[in-house]
């Protein structure tokens, strides 16, 4: 059974976002990175697998080589190997060619993604990953069983949960709720003194060019300050929602 796992670099949920060159590129000095968290509940479940089904996981970025660290932190947390594609991933079409073509020479079984990134929310390379490999695809994904040559999955669902099966190979997109949060797994000394020695392989990016163009970055408003209304006071709540928050 050889899995791959799909990780991303996103900014720590604490770094203050700042952008410059006129707000069309954002700001790296003084940003802590992390594995997205989606992706590190994918993460977790691979390794239980390979400890409790002898499967093999491998992990794999699109990224340049300051996305290291946080691969070497994969591999700590227990990963065998890692594929880093040298290219910075600014287009989610690219980046899903680029982890097709990974997963397509690999002959890998399962290849999970988180469902989205932190930094942008996309949620466009899982769906375009199977896409490019012609494979079954289940999205929101928060449970997984393997069978020999099958899987059984639970996804979540707007009124509940599904769970249905499918044979082998399979794309996944994997969230919160695949591994309990206690469950995740998290580097120890050992693991980390392994991650040293461990193959981290850099491939030159198969496609190039982009149909993404950066227009403007735009920081969230601020939040206004609080308004207290009494419990009594209905008339005063509904005209400040109707006449400052204009929501009704």
């Amino acid at each position: 059974m050889k899995i791959l796992v799909a990780i991303s670099s996103v900014p720590d949920t604490t770094s203050k976002i700042n952008f410059t060159q006129d707000n069309k590129q954002f700001d790296k000095n003084g940003i802590q990175y992390v594995i997205n968290p989606q992706d590190e509940f994918c993460l977790s479940k691979a390794i239980y697998l390979q400890e409790q089904q002898s499967a093999e996981v491998t992990i794999v970025t699109v990224g340049d080589a300051s996305v290291e660290p946080v691969m070497r932190k994969a591999l700590a947390i227990g990963a065998k190997d890692a594929i880093r594609i040298n290219a910075e991933p600014l287009d989610s079409e690219i980046v899903a060619r680029e982890i097709a073509t990974v997963a397509r020479e690999g002959n890998y079984d399962i290849v999970l993604l988180g469902k989205e990134s932190l930094d942008y929310n996309g949620g466009l390379v899982p769906g375009l990953v199977a896409a490019e490999l012609n494979l079954p695809f289940v999205n929101a994904v928060i449970g997984l069983e393997i069978n020999q040559n099958s899987v059984k999955v639970t996804r979540e669902l707007d009124n509940g949960k599904e769970t249905i099966s499918l044979d082998l190979p399979v794309i996944l997109a994997g969230q919160k709720g695949l591994v309990k949060e206690n469950e995740l797994k998290i580097p120890n000394m050992r693991g980390i003194m392994t991650a040293r020695t461990k193959p981290l392989t850099v491939v030159e990016p198969r496609f190039s060019g982009t149909k993404v163009t950066t227009v403007e970055y735009e920081k969230p408003k601020s939040r206004s300050n609080i308004v207290w209304v009494d419990k009594d006071n209905i008339d005063e709540l509904v005209r400040l929602l109707h006449e400052d928050a204009k929501v009704i």
